[in-house]
Protein backbone atom coordinates (compact mmCIF):
# COMPACT_ATOMS: atom_id res chain seq x y z
CA UNK A 1 0.00 0.00 0.00
CA UNK A 2 1.21 3.67 -0.77
CA UNK A 3 -0.31 7.12 -1.03
CA UNK A 4 -0.03 9.49 -3.22
CA UNK A 5 1.73 12.85 -2.79
CA UNK A 6 -0.04 15.43 0.03
CA UNK A 7 -3.73 16.24 -1.65
CA UNK A 8 -4.77 18.53 1.23
CA UNK A 9 -8.14 18.22 3.43
CA UNK A 10 -11.75 19.32 2.71
CA UNK A 11 -12.23 23.18 3.12
CA UNK A 12 -11.60 24.29 6.32
CA UNK A 13 -14.11 25.20 8.56
CA UNK A 14 -13.24 27.19 11.91
CA UNK A 15 -9.72 27.17 13.09
CA UNK A 16 -9.31 25.30 15.98
CA UNK A 17 -6.95 27.01 18.76
CA UNK A 18 -3.69 28.58 17.98
CA UNK A 19 -0.58 28.65 20.56
CA UNK A 20 1.49 31.54 22.07
CA UNK A 21 4.60 29.31 21.74
CA UNK A 22 5.60 27.10 18.70
CA UNK A 23 5.57 23.55 19.96
CA UNK A 24 6.48 22.86 24.02
CA UNK A 25 8.13 19.42 22.37
CA UNK A 26 8.27 20.66 19.04
CA UNK A 27 11.18 22.73 20.29
CA UNK A 28 12.95 20.20 20.49
CA UNK A 29 12.29 18.14 17.37
CA UNK A 30 13.66 18.85 14.05
CA UNK A 31 13.10 17.62 10.54
CA UNK A 32 13.14 18.48 6.85
CA UNK A 33 10.23 20.56 5.58
CA UNK A 34 8.13 18.72 2.93
CA UNK A 35 9.05 21.14 -0.12
CA UNK A 36 5.68 21.07 -2.01
CA UNK A 37 3.01 21.18 0.73
CA UNK A 38 0.06 22.07 -1.34
CA UNK A 39 -3.23 24.15 -0.30
CA UNK A 40 -6.27 22.93 1.03
CA UNK A 41 -8.55 20.98 -1.48
CA UNK A 42 -11.97 22.07 -2.70
CA UNK A 43 -15.10 19.86 -1.15
CA UNK A 44 -15.55 16.77 -2.95
CA UNK A 45 -19.20 16.96 -4.69
CA UNK A 46 -21.83 15.20 -3.29
CA UNK A 47 -22.26 10.92 -4.63
CA UNK A 48 -24.89 10.97 -6.93
CA UNK A 49 -25.96 7.61 -5.62
CA UNK A 50 -27.44 6.95 -2.09
CA UNK A 51 -25.14 5.48 0.52
CA UNK A 52 -27.52 3.34 3.78
CA UNK A 53 -24.92 2.68 6.89
CA UNK A 54 -26.45 1.17 9.35
CA UNK A 55 -25.83 -0.78 12.15
CA UNK A 56 -26.76 -4.26 14.03
CA UNK A 57 -25.43 -6.16 17.16
CA UNK A 58 -24.76 -9.88 17.61
CA UNK A 59 -22.36 -11.87 18.90
CA UNK A 60 -18.37 -12.61 18.57
CA UNK A 61 -17.58 -15.76 16.76
CA UNK A 62 -15.25 -16.32 19.01
CA UNK A 63 -18.00 -16.21 21.93
CA UNK A 64 -20.22 -18.30 20.00
CA UNK A 65 -17.58 -21.15 19.59
CA UNK A 66 -17.11 -20.86 23.23
CA UNK A 67 -20.64 -21.34 24.59
CA UNK A 68 -22.92 -22.11 21.29
CA UNK A 69 -25.27 -20.35 19.55
CA UNK A 70 -27.63 -17.90 20.71
CA UNK A 71 -30.46 -16.07 19.23
CA UNK A 72 -30.13 -13.19 17.13
CA UNK A 73 -31.14 -10.17 18.97
CA UNK A 74 -33.00 -7.18 16.94
CA UNK A 75 -31.25 -4.49 14.82
CA UNK A 76 -29.50 -1.51 17.15
CA UNK A 77 -29.59 1.37 14.46
CA UNK A 78 -26.34 3.84 15.02
CA UNK A 79 -25.11 6.98 14.22
CA UNK A 80 -21.87 6.51 12.09
CA UNK A 81 -19.51 8.88 9.70
CA UNK A 82 -20.17 9.19 5.90
CA UNK A 83 -19.00 6.45 4.05
CA UNK A 84 -16.31 6.82 0.95
CA UNK A 85 -18.61 8.24 -2.03
CA UNK A 86 -19.16 5.15 -4.66
CA UNK A 87 -19.79 6.01 -8.25
CA UNK A 88 -23.40 6.82 -9.70
CA UNK A 89 -25.93 4.23 -8.76
CA UNK A 90 -23.12 1.78 -8.41
CA UNK A 91 -23.27 0.76 -5.04
CA UNK A 92 -25.10 0.45 -1.99
CA UNK A 93 -23.42 0.32 1.84
CA UNK A 94 -24.74 -1.60 4.70
CA UNK A 95 -22.96 -2.14 8.13
CA UNK A 96 -24.19 -4.66 10.47
CA UNK A 97 -22.57 -5.38 13.46
CA UNK A 98 -23.00 -8.69 15.93
CA UNK A 99 -22.84 -8.21 19.47
CA UNK A 100 -22.99 -10.78 22.26
CA UNK A 101 -26.31 -10.91 24.28
CA UNK A 102 -24.92 -12.21 27.30
CA UNK A 103 -23.42 -9.42 29.64
CA UNK A 104 -19.59 -8.69 29.78
CA UNK A 105 -17.55 -8.64 33.30
CA UNK A 106 -17.74 -4.41 33.87
CA UNK A 107 -14.57 -5.32 35.51
CA UNK A 108 -12.79 -6.76 32.51
CA UNK A 109 -13.84 -3.81 30.10
CA UNK A 110 -13.33 -1.31 32.93
CA UNK A 111 -9.47 -2.85 32.78
CA UNK A 112 -9.35 -3.21 29.52
CA UNK A 113 -10.53 0.05 28.28
CA UNK A 114 -9.53 2.60 30.12
CA UNK A 115 -11.21 6.27 29.37
CA UNK A 116 -9.18 9.24 27.96
CA UNK A 117 -8.53 10.74 30.93
CA UNK A 118 -7.16 7.98 32.64
CA UNK A 119 -4.36 8.58 30.59
CA UNK A 120 -4.13 12.14 30.26
CA UNK A 121 -1.01 13.50 32.51
CA UNK A 122 -3.50 16.43 32.91
CA UNK A 123 -5.47 14.62 35.18
CA UNK A 124 -2.54 14.19 38.16
CA UNK A 125 -1.50 18.03 37.33
CA UNK A 126 -2.66 20.31 39.69
CA UNK A 127 -3.77 23.01 37.78
CA UNK A 128 -7.32 23.30 35.57
CA UNK A 129 -7.06 23.44 31.79
CA UNK A 130 -10.14 24.54 29.67
CA UNK A 131 -10.03 23.38 26.24
CA UNK A 132 -9.27 26.76 24.24
CA UNK A 133 -11.41 27.52 20.83
CA UNK A 134 -8.93 29.39 18.47
CA UNK A 135 -11.08 33.37 17.51
CA UNK A 136 -11.59 34.64 14.30
CA UNK A 137 -9.40 37.04 12.59
CA UNK A 138 -12.42 38.77 10.99
CA UNK A 139 -12.78 42.56 12.45
CA UNK A 140 -16.66 42.16 12.06
CA UNK A 141 -16.12 39.16 14.52
CA UNK A 142 -13.81 41.01 16.91
CA UNK A 143 -15.44 42.76 20.36
CA UNK A 144 -15.61 46.87 20.46
CA UNK A 145 -12.05 46.39 23.06
CA UNK A 146 -10.02 44.41 20.26
CA UNK A 147 -11.03 46.62 17.13
CA UNK A 148 -9.97 49.51 19.49
CA UNK A 149 -6.44 47.73 20.45
CA UNK A 150 -6.15 46.72 16.56
CA UNK A 151 -6.65 50.57 15.61
CA UNK A 152 -4.74 51.78 17.95
CA UNK A 153 -1.90 49.09 17.44
CA UNK A 154 -1.89 49.84 13.92
CA UNK A 155 -1.14 53.67 14.57
CA UNK A 156 1.73 53.03 17.00
CA UNK A 157 3.42 50.76 14.61
CA UNK A 158 2.71 53.03 11.53
CA UNK A 159 4.61 55.76 13.89
CA UNK A 160 7.47 53.71 14.40
CA UNK A 161 7.60 52.88 10.78
CA UNK A 162 7.58 57.08 9.78
CA UNK A 163 10.24 57.27 12.60
CA UNK A 164 12.76 54.19 11.37
CA UNK A 165 12.15 52.76 15.29
CA UNK A 166 12.09 49.28 13.32
CA UNK A 167 15.26 50.10 11.39
CA UNK A 168 17.84 51.47 14.32
CA UNK A 169 21.12 49.73 13.74
CA UNK A 170 22.25 47.20 16.09
CA UNK A 171 25.58 46.45 16.88
CA UNK A 172 26.89 43.61 14.22
CA UNK A 173 23.92 44.19 12.33
CA UNK A 174 24.39 42.60 8.64
CA UNK A 175 23.64 44.68 5.68
CA UNK A 176 20.84 42.42 4.30
CA UNK A 177 18.19 44.54 4.84
CA UNK A 178 19.40 47.63 3.28
CA UNK A 179 16.83 47.83 0.85
CA UNK A 180 13.76 47.23 2.74
CA UNK A 181 15.13 50.04 4.90
CA UNK A 182 15.48 52.42 2.43
CA UNK A 183 11.93 51.73 1.58
CA UNK A 184 10.98 52.33 5.09
CA UNK A 185 9.16 48.65 4.57
CA UNK A 186 9.63 46.10 6.90
CA UNK A 187 8.08 42.93 7.06
CA UNK A 188 7.55 39.29 9.40
CA UNK A 189 6.94 35.76 8.04
CA UNK A 190 7.37 37.59 4.68
CA UNK A 191 4.34 40.24 4.97
CA UNK A 192 5.01 43.58 4.99
CA UNK A 193 3.49 45.75 7.61
CA UNK A 194 0.81 47.74 7.13
CA UNK A 195 0.32 47.06 3.56
CA UNK A 196 -2.94 44.65 3.32
CA UNK A 197 -5.30 42.77 5.53
CA UNK A 198 -2.87 39.92 6.12
CA UNK A 199 -0.87 42.80 8.62
CA UNK A 200 -4.04 42.62 11.07
CA UNK A 201 -4.10 39.15 11.44
CA UNK A 202 -0.18 39.38 12.35
CA UNK A 203 -1.15 42.37 14.62
CA UNK A 204 -3.32 40.03 16.22
CA UNK A 205 -1.33 37.32 16.87
CA UNK A 206 1.11 40.21 18.98
CA UNK A 207 -2.15 41.47 20.65
CA UNK A 208 -3.37 37.77 21.63
CA UNK A 209 -0.17 37.10 22.95
CA UNK A 210 0.21 40.06 25.31
CA UNK A 211 -3.97 40.23 25.93
CA UNK A 212 -4.72 43.00 23.76
CA UNK A 213 -2.08 45.26 25.68
CA UNK A 214 -1.43 47.45 22.70
CA UNK A 215 1.64 49.12 23.92
CA UNK A 216 3.59 45.60 25.52
CA UNK A 217 2.12 43.91 21.96
CA UNK A 218 4.52 46.96 20.23
CA UNK A 219 7.47 46.16 22.23
CA UNK A 220 7.17 42.61 21.35
CA UNK A 221 6.80 43.34 17.85
CA UNK A 222 10.12 45.46 18.12
CA UNK A 223 11.52 42.81 20.14
CA UNK A 224 10.87 40.26 17.36
CA UNK A 225 12.33 42.22 14.20
CA UNK A 226 14.94 43.26 16.30
CA UNK A 227 15.54 39.37 17.04
CA UNK A 228 14.98 38.45 13.40
CA UNK A 229 17.53 40.48 11.66
CA UNK A 230 20.33 39.33 14.21
CA UNK A 231 19.23 35.78 13.74
CA UNK A 232 19.27 36.48 9.80
CA UNK A 233 15.75 35.50 9.13
CA UNK A 234 15.51 36.10 5.77
CA UNK A 235 19.19 34.72 4.79
CA UNK A 236 18.02 31.30 6.90
CA UNK A 237 15.15 30.92 4.95
CA UNK A 238 17.08 29.76 1.57
CA UNK A 239 20.40 27.86 3.27
CA UNK A 240 20.96 24.42 2.84
CA UNK A 241 21.28 22.95 6.25
CA UNK A 242 21.04 19.09 5.25
CA UNK A 243 18.58 16.47 5.63
CA UNK A 244 19.32 14.65 8.60
CA UNK A 245 16.67 15.27 10.69
CA UNK A 246 14.08 14.16 8.36
CA UNK A 247 12.56 11.70 10.30
CA UNK A 248 12.09 14.01 13.58
CA UNK A 249 9.90 16.45 12.35
CA UNK A 250 7.69 16.46 9.04
CA UNK A 251 5.00 18.13 7.80
CA UNK A 252 1.53 15.41 6.94
CA UNK A 253 -1.46 15.99 5.83
CA UNK A 254 -4.04 18.47 7.16
CA UNK A 255 -6.74 18.38 10.48
CA UNK A 256 -9.93 18.40 9.96
CA UNK A 257 -10.23 22.15 9.87
CA UNK A 258 -7.46 22.31 7.30
CA UNK A 259 -4.68 23.61 9.83
CA UNK A 260 -1.50 22.12 8.25
CA UNK A 261 0.03 19.20 10.26
CA UNK A 262 3.13 19.29 11.82
CA UNK A 263 4.36 16.07 13.55
CA UNK A 264 7.34 15.74 16.05
CA UNK A 265 8.91 12.26 16.51
CA UNK A 266 10.85 12.25 19.95
CA UNK A 267 11.93 8.39 19.80
CA UNK A 268 14.06 9.39 16.86
CA UNK A 269 16.59 10.77 19.30
CA UNK A 270 17.18 7.04 20.86
CA UNK A 271 19.81 7.35 18.00
CA UNK A 272 22.58 7.80 19.76
CA UNK A 273 24.51 9.70 16.89
CA UNK A 274 21.56 11.52 15.67
CA UNK A 275 21.17 13.28 19.21
CA UNK A 276 24.79 13.82 19.45
CA UNK A 277 24.36 15.65 16.18
CA UNK A 278 21.15 17.94 17.71
CA UNK A 279 22.57 18.20 21.31
CA UNK A 280 26.55 17.28 22.16
CA UNK A 281 27.95 20.52 22.88
CA UNK A 282 26.63 24.32 22.74
CA UNK A 283 27.55 24.72 18.50
CA UNK A 284 25.91 21.76 17.70
CA UNK A 285 22.29 22.94 19.55
CA UNK A 286 22.65 26.12 18.20
CA UNK A 287 22.91 24.53 14.86
CA UNK A 288 19.77 22.22 15.37
CA UNK A 289 17.70 25.12 16.57
CA UNK A 290 18.71 27.05 13.40
CA UNK A 291 17.50 24.27 11.63
CA UNK A 292 14.66 24.15 13.57
CA UNK A 293 13.94 27.57 12.81
CA UNK A 294 14.27 27.90 9.55
CA UNK A 295 11.53 24.31 8.91
CA UNK A 296 9.14 26.86 10.91
CA UNK A 297 9.75 29.58 8.85
CA UNK A 298 9.27 27.90 5.55
CA UNK A 299 6.37 26.08 6.76
CA UNK A 300 4.76 30.03 8.21
CA UNK A 301 5.26 31.19 5.02
CA UNK A 302 2.57 28.81 3.32
CA UNK A 303 0.01 29.30 5.73
CA UNK A 304 -2.94 32.28 4.37
CA UNK A 305 -2.66 35.28 6.52
CA UNK A 306 -5.88 36.75 4.95
CA UNK A 307 -8.45 36.20 6.91
CA UNK A 308 -10.70 34.33 7.55
CA UNK A 309 -7.56 32.24 6.14
CA UNK A 310 -5.82 29.39 8.61
CA UNK A 311 -2.60 30.83 10.31
CA UNK A 312 -1.62 28.19 12.14
CA UNK A 313 -0.47 24.66 12.31
CA UNK A 314 -1.84 21.45 14.29
CA UNK A 315 1.22 19.94 16.34
CA UNK A 316 1.70 16.04 17.17
CA UNK A 317 4.21 15.47 19.65
CA UNK A 318 4.93 11.71 19.70
CA UNK A 319 6.72 10.71 23.05
CA UNK A 320 7.30 6.87 22.21
CA UNK A 321 10.55 6.14 23.19
CA UNK A 322 11.41 9.60 24.19
CA UNK A 323 14.92 10.31 25.94
CA UNK A 324 13.35 11.72 28.57
CA UNK A 325 14.01 15.05 30.31
CA UNK A 326 16.90 13.30 32.30
CA UNK A 327 19.05 14.09 29.61
CA UNK A 328 21.05 17.43 30.41
CA UNK A 329 21.45 18.63 26.69
CA UNK A 330 17.98 17.96 26.02
CA UNK A 331 16.12 20.05 28.54
CA UNK A 332 18.98 22.61 27.53
CA UNK A 333 18.00 22.70 24.07
CA UNK A 334 14.52 22.47 25.31
CA UNK A 335 14.51 25.82 27.30
CA UNK A 336 16.32 27.83 25.00
CA UNK A 337 13.99 26.89 22.11
CA UNK A 338 10.72 27.02 23.96
CA UNK A 339 11.86 30.47 25.22
CA UNK A 340 12.73 31.96 21.34
CA UNK A 341 9.64 30.48 20.15
CA UNK A 342 7.34 31.86 22.43
CA UNK A 343 8.93 35.30 22.12
CA UNK A 344 9.07 35.32 18.42
CA UNK A 345 6.24 32.97 17.12
CA UNK A 346 2.84 34.24 18.88
CA UNK A 347 -0.10 32.59 18.23
CA UNK A 348 1.13 29.90 15.56
CA UNK A 349 -0.40 26.91 16.79
CA UNK A 350 -3.94 25.87 16.80
CA UNK A 351 -3.64 22.71 18.96
CA UNK A 352 -0.92 20.60 20.78
CA UNK A 353 -1.66 16.94 20.65
CA UNK A 354 0.66 14.47 22.90
CA UNK A 355 0.63 10.84 22.11
CA UNK A 356 2.27 7.93 23.54
CA UNK A 357 2.91 9.49 26.46
CA UNK A 358 5.25 8.11 29.40
CA UNK A 359 4.43 7.73 32.92
CA UNK A 360 7.11 10.40 33.19
CA UNK A 361 6.09 13.00 30.94
CA UNK A 362 3.75 13.71 34.12
CA UNK A 363 7.37 15.27 36.24
CA UNK A 364 8.26 16.72 33.29
CA UNK A 365 5.17 18.98 32.50
CA UNK A 366 4.81 19.70 36.55
CA UNK A 367 8.67 21.11 35.92
CA UNK A 368 7.68 23.23 32.54
CA UNK A 369 4.22 24.40 33.73
CA UNK A 370 4.68 27.21 35.59
CA UNK A 371 6.48 28.76 33.00
CA UNK A 372 3.75 27.83 30.63
CA UNK A 373 0.72 30.79 29.98
CA UNK A 374 -2.65 29.54 30.69
CA UNK A 375 -3.90 30.11 27.22
CA UNK A 376 -1.05 28.00 25.85
CA UNK A 377 -1.96 25.21 28.37
CA UNK A 378 -5.42 25.22 27.32
CA UNK A 379 -4.27 24.25 23.90
CA UNK A 380 -2.60 20.70 25.26
CA UNK A 381 -4.17 17.65 24.52
CA UNK A 382 -2.85 14.67 26.24
CA UNK A 383 -3.05 10.77 25.00
CA UNK A 384 -1.28 7.36 26.79
CA UNK A 385 -0.54 4.58 23.63
CA UNK A 386 -3.84 2.84 23.77
CA UNK A 387 -5.93 6.20 23.14
CA UNK A 388 -3.40 7.77 20.54
CA UNK A 389 -5.36 7.07 17.33
CA UNK A 390 -8.17 7.51 18.25
CA UNK A 391 -7.40 10.86 19.71
CA UNK A 392 -5.88 12.19 16.46
CA UNK A 393 -8.84 11.27 14.49
CA UNK A 394 -10.85 13.76 16.66
CA UNK A 395 -8.78 16.27 15.09
CA UNK A 396 -7.12 14.78 12.18
CA UNK A 397 -9.49 12.95 9.32
CA UNK A 398 -7.95 9.04 9.36
CA UNK A 399 -7.03 9.08 5.58
CA UNK A 400 -4.87 12.25 6.61
CA UNK A 401 -2.88 10.28 9.38
CA UNK A 402 0.22 8.78 8.34
CA UNK A 403 -0.02 4.45 9.06
CA UNK A 404 2.29 4.54 11.27
CA UNK A 405 -0.59 6.71 13.70
CA UNK A 406 -2.92 4.52 13.17
CA UNK A 407 -4.35 6.48 9.60
CA UNK A 408 -4.21 5.36 6.05
CA UNK A 409 -2.17 7.62 4.49
CA UNK A 410 1.89 7.02 3.68
CA UNK A 411 4.90 8.82 3.23
CA UNK A 412 4.74 11.22 0.23
CA UNK A 413 7.79 9.54 -1.34
CA UNK A 414 5.40 6.02 -1.74
CA UNK A 415 2.83 5.91 -4.74
CA UNK A 416 -0.10 4.16 -4.45
CA UNK A 417 -2.57 4.42 -7.74
CA UNK A 418 -5.70 3.23 -6.08
CA UNK A 419 -6.07 5.99 -3.12
CA UNK A 420 -4.76 8.90 -1.92
CA UNK A 421 -5.24 11.57 1.13
CA UNK A 422 -8.43 12.84 -0.66
CA UNK A 423 -10.25 9.36 -0.85
CA UNK A 424 -12.32 9.85 2.58
CA UNK A 425 -12.39 7.19 5.04
CA UNK A 426 -14.95 5.58 7.06
CA UNK A 427 -14.57 5.05 10.72
CA UNK A 428 -16.42 2.47 12.67
CA UNK A 429 -16.13 1.45 16.63
CA UNK A 430 -16.11 -2.49 16.91
CA UNK A 431 -17.32 -3.30 20.22
CA UNK A 432 -16.29 -5.77 22.58
CA UNK A 433 -17.18 -9.51 21.65
CA UNK A 434 -18.93 -8.06 18.47
CA UNK A 435 -18.42 -8.90 14.55
CA UNK A 436 -18.88 -5.96 12.62
CA UNK A 437 -19.68 -6.83 8.00
CA UNK A 438 -19.66 -3.83 5.96
CA UNK A 439 -22.13 -4.91 3.22
CA UNK A 440 -21.58 -3.43 -0.17
CA UNK A 441 -24.22 -3.96 -2.66
CA UNK A 442 -23.19 -3.48 -6.12
CA UNK A 443 -25.31 -2.84 -8.80
CA UNK A 444 -23.38 -2.82 -11.59
CA UNK A 445 -20.29 -4.77 -12.94
CA UNK A 446 -17.54 -2.90 -12.02
CA UNK A 447 -13.79 -3.36 -10.72
CA UNK A 448 -14.03 -2.56 -6.91
CA UNK A 449 -10.76 -1.79 -4.42
CA UNK A 450 -11.04 -1.10 -1.45
CA UNK A 451 -8.90 -0.98 1.79
CA UNK A 452 -8.93 -1.66 5.46
CA UNK A 453 -7.47 -1.97 8.58
CA UNK A 454 -8.45 -2.28 12.70
CA UNK A 455 -6.14 -0.01 14.61
CA UNK A 456 -4.15 -2.99 16.59
CA UNK A 457 -5.32 -5.35 14.87
CA UNK A 458 -6.20 -8.47 17.44
CA UNK A 459 -9.02 -9.73 15.41
CA UNK A 460 -10.05 -11.78 12.50
CA UNK A 461 -10.83 -10.09 9.27
CA UNK A 462 -12.38 -11.75 5.92
CA UNK A 463 -14.19 -10.81 2.64
CA UNK A 464 -16.82 -12.42 0.08
CA UNK A 465 -19.16 -11.92 -2.40
CA UNK A 466 -22.54 -13.50 -2.52
CA UNK A 467 -24.30 -13.16 -6.18
CA UNK A 468 -27.83 -12.32 -5.97
CA UNK A 469 -28.38 -15.19 -8.46
CA UNK A 470 -30.24 -18.22 -7.31
CA UNK A 471 -27.81 -21.01 -6.54
CA UNK A 472 -24.69 -19.10 -7.21
CA UNK A 473 -21.92 -19.88 -5.08
CA UNK A 474 -20.25 -17.30 -2.65
CA UNK A 475 -17.16 -16.41 -3.69
CA UNK A 476 -14.19 -16.57 -0.64
CA UNK A 477 -12.38 -13.33 -1.79
CA UNK A 478 -10.25 -13.32 1.66
CA UNK A 479 -10.50 -16.37 4.34
CA UNK A 480 -11.35 -14.89 7.84
CA UNK A 481 -7.24 -14.62 9.20
CA UNK A 482 -6.44 -13.72 12.87
CA UNK A 483 -4.39 -10.43 12.86
CA UNK A 484 -2.05 -9.60 14.88
CA UNK A 485 -0.45 -6.04 16.40
CA UNK A 486 2.69 -7.08 14.15
CA UNK A 487 0.95 -8.17 11.12
CA UNK A 488 0.57 -5.14 8.37
CA UNK A 489 -1.24 -2.46 9.04
CA UNK A 490 -3.54 -2.35 6.07
CA UNK A 491 -5.30 -4.79 3.65
CA UNK A 492 -6.10 -3.94 0.34
CA UNK A 493 -7.76 -6.33 -2.39
CA UNK A 494 -9.32 -5.47 -5.90
CA UNK A 495 -12.29 -7.72 -6.72
CA UNK A 496 -13.76 -7.80 -10.79
CA UNK A 497 -17.53 -8.01 -10.46
CA UNK A 498 -19.03 -9.68 -13.09
CA UNK A 499 -22.36 -9.89 -11.70
CA UNK A 500 -24.53 -8.56 -8.95
CA UNK A 501 -24.43 -9.18 -5.49
CA UNK A 502 -22.77 -7.35 -2.77
CA UNK A 503 -19.21 -7.90 -1.43
CA UNK A 504 -19.26 -8.58 2.87
CA UNK A 505 -15.88 -6.96 4.66
CA UNK A 506 -16.41 -9.12 8.36
CA UNK A 507 -14.38 -8.20 11.32
CA UNK A 508 -14.51 -10.27 14.14
CA UNK A 509 -13.48 -8.51 17.49
CA UNK A 510 -13.20 -11.35 20.61
CA UNK A 511 -11.32 -9.52 22.49
CA UNK A 512 -13.12 -7.00 25.85
CA UNK A 513 -11.53 -4.02 24.07
CA UNK A 514 -12.90 -1.62 21.61
CA UNK A 515 -11.34 -1.27 18.20
CA UNK A 516 -11.55 1.20 15.66
CA UNK A 517 -12.23 -0.15 12.08
CA UNK A 518 -11.26 1.96 9.22
CA UNK A 519 -12.00 1.31 5.69
CA UNK A 520 -12.34 3.32 2.05
CA UNK A 521 -13.28 1.61 -1.41
CA UNK A 522 -13.67 2.86 -5.00
CA UNK A 523 -15.22 1.70 -8.41
CA UNK A 524 -13.95 1.56 -11.63
CA UNK A 525 -15.87 0.71 -14.50
CA UNK A 526 -14.71 -2.17 -16.57
CA UNK A 527 -13.50 0.35 -19.29
CA UNK A 528 -11.55 2.53 -17.21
Amino acid sequence: MADETPNPPPQAVAPPPSDSHLSLAAAVAADKEEESQPPPPEPAPAPAAVVTVTVTESESTAKEEEEGSLSQPPPVKEELLTPPPPPPAAVEVKTTSTQEQEVVSAAAVAVAVPTVESEKPTKQISHSVVSFKEESNLLSDLSDSERKALQDLRQLVQEALDTKQFTQKQEGQVEENKAEEQEGEISIWGIPLLKDDRSDVILLKFLRARDFKVKDSLLMIKNTIKWRKQFGIDALVNEDLGDEWDKVVFMHGYDREGHPVCYNVYGEFQNKELYAKAFADVEKRDNFLKWRVQFLEKGIRKLDFYPPGVSTLFQVNDLKNSPGPGKRELRLATKQALQLLQDNYPEFVAKQVFINVPWWYLAFYAIINPFLTQRTKSKFVFAGPSKSAETLFKYISPEQVPVQYGGLSVDYCDCNPDFSVSDPATEITVKPATKQTVEIIVYEKCILTWELRVVGWEVSYGAEFVPNAEGAYTVNIQKATKKAPSDEPVVSHTYKVDELGKILLTVDNPTSKKKKLIYRFKIKSFLD
